[in-house]
């Protein structure tokens, strides 16, 4: 159950070469890393069903979808 508030957002999650990346979406992880460089093109990718459970695995890197969750922003009084 979602705590009151919370608000959840999609994250793609890149392991590479034993670090950690994180981007906002598929797109914004190719536009930063070749098809060379990981292994695999966009074109590819955006056509798997990624999540936590089922992610991609070459030899190269491990693409995984989750949610972050975030705390709802305040509103500021004018």
């Amino acid at each position: 159950m979602e705590p009151k508030g919370k608000q959840e957002r999609a994250i793609v999650h890149l392991e590479i070469d034993g670090q950690h990346y994180y981007y906002g979406n598929l797109k914004a992880l190719t536009d930063h890393w070749s098809k060379d460089a990981i292994g695999v093109s966009y074109t590819y990718l955006k056509n798997l069903n990624i999540s936590e459970d089922k992610p991609y695995k070459n030899g190269i890197c491990i693409i995984r979808r989750g949610v972050i969750i975030t705390s709802p922003k305040k509103k500021v009084d004018q």
